[in-house]
């Protein structure tokens, strides 16, 4: 996920004085094209005052890959800091909001580069870049314009502000200030930002939607997150009723940081989290050989992956070759003569996550990776090695199901997928092609209640199967 700014808004950009500033990297696990490239920019920080930032980035980047899932995907993220200087410290106080008696903080307006205001919005604990939302100071097109003249590949962007007093906020570009509960604010906010989380506090009826851990469904057989009913504290929980339409709304825990900042993040929101890693960056970092680049080959010959592995490592690989499985969960083979046949030969691998955070089975979406090569092998030995990778999302909903399911592909190589629908017998019920970006309903209201299964095949290589659940 790289950012493309809109023509319009990059028109409107050039309106702006691009600035060129200091960019450094905090964290780094190879390419940006490969990895999810945090940004932060430092608001409220003079020039003197930059190396505190760049440490302040530092211990908010270590917080944060001590949290799950940071932790277990922290080889997915790369982390760089724009050091933008302001020519004073700190966050603007105008003492304008309407939640306590003001002046609840000293009064002040301070010089910032992007206009870090308290009381936004009316909310004394906001801080934003525009007090009222409405882009009086054009600050949401600068912050654009610094990101696209000095980092335009990231994917998310966040605004660190020199501020001891408590405060944040989410949105497009999320802030959070410097003091003790700072980085656990970030972490919220980003949870909203970049993985579109819902607060788990009723946060009024504007905001109210379905989501990853939001819903009106309270039944347990449909609940978006049955397949963690009654782990680690998940349930159906009604909103706690403060204004609005509250009582219509159903969260999955009591205690995760999407209420309260001090919690970890629940079940649920790690699992959609993990997805939103996965639908970013593949496991599969490198591999070789790449097309065409072995001269003269000559036997054995090797094939190697380069996996980005969560810590712990839960990535699985199922290396199939001519549709014939040869080696799992190892990051390298190597071929003999005598494995290939004569002419055509087809190497497949294809890698998936097993982690504990998720639940396939009977959740909605899972994802796969491969790499193909084609080896063209003669009796004079190998003419030729091609290669090529593809990302895979499947969708398959809903699971338990009584009359239909239903199941959405799509892929970078817009592949057709195979599926076989198959017995715990090992019976072939039925077999469906799916084009990438269709969606199709199947009937299996017909089935006797049990569990089946789904193998996904790609080019004749099985690359992936899921229980279904006729009830």
């Amino acid at each position: 996920m790289k950012h493309i700014l809109p023509i319009v808004l990059f028109f409107s950009l050039q309106c702006i004085h691009a600035q060129v500033f200091e960019v450094e990297t905090i964290k780094n696990f190879n390419g940006d094209e490969k990895r999810i490239n945090l940004v932060i920019l430092s608001e409220g920080y003079q020039a003197s005052e930059l190396e505190q930032f760049k440490t302040d980035a530092i211990n908010f980047t270590n917080a944060m890959f001590n949290q799950s899932p940071f932790k277990e995907y922290a080889n997915y993220f790369n982390v760089h800091i724009i050091k933008v200087p302001s020519n004073e410290s700190g966050a603007d106080h105008p003492g304008t909001a309407t939640n306590v008696t003001e002046p609840a903080s000293p009064i002040r307006n301070v010089d910032t580069y992007f206009n870090a205001t308290y009381d936004s919005f009316g909310n004394h604990r906001l801080i934003y870049y525009e007090i009222d939302g409405f882009s009086a100071n054009n600050t949401q097109a600068k912050i654009m314009n610094v990101l696209a003249t000095n980092f335009p590949t990231y994917d998310q962007a966040m605004i660190l502000v020199n501020s001891s007093e408590y405060g944040g906020s989410g949105g497009l570009f999320p802030m959070t200030y410097t003091g003790f509960w700072g980085p656990r604010v970030m972490i919220h906010e980003l949870g909203h930002s970049l993985f579109n989380l819902k607060d788990e506090y009723y946060a009024g009826d504007i905001l109210a939607a379905e989501a990853i851990n939001m819903t009106q469904d309270d039944n347990p057989s449909t609940v978006k997150w049955k397949n963690w009913l009654g782990s680690n504290n998940v349930g159906i929980y009604q909103y706690t009723c403060v204004t609005g339409n509250c009582a219509d709304w159903y969260k999955p825990h009591q205690n995760c940081i999407m209420e309260s900042i001090e919690k970890p993040f629940c079940s649920v929101c790690k699992e959609g989290m993990v997805e939103k890693i996965h639908s970013l960056v593949s496991p599969i970092d490198s591999y070789t050989p790449i097309s065409n680049s072995i001269n003269n080959p000559t036997f054995p010959i090797d094939f190697q992956l380069d996996l980005i592995h969560p810590i712990p490592n839960t990535l699985e690989s199922t290396w199939t070759l001519n549709t014939v499985e040869f080696a799992t969960n190892v990051d390298a083979i190597s071929l003999l003569d005598t494995d290939l046949n004569t002419g055509m030969n087809t190497l497949t691998v294809a890698v998936t996550d097993a982690t504990v955070l998720l639940r396939v089975d009977n959740h909605e979406s899972f994802h796969v990776s491969t790499v193909t090569w084609s080896i063209d092998n003669s009796s004079l030995g190998i003419d030729d090695i091609t290669s090529e990778t593809n990302d895979f999302s499947i969708s398959l909903y809903p699971n338990p199901s009584n009359d239909v399911i239903t199941i959405k592909v799509e892929n970078t190589l817009n592949t057709d997928l195979k599926v076989d629908l198959i017995s715990l017998e090992g019976k072939k019920i039925k077999t469906i092609i799916i084009s990438n970006y269709e969606t199709q309903n199947i009937d299996i209201s017909y089935l006797s209640q049990g569990i089946y299964i789904a193998n996904f095949y790609a080019n004749n290589v099985l690359i992936a199967y899921k229980k279904v659940v006729k009830n």
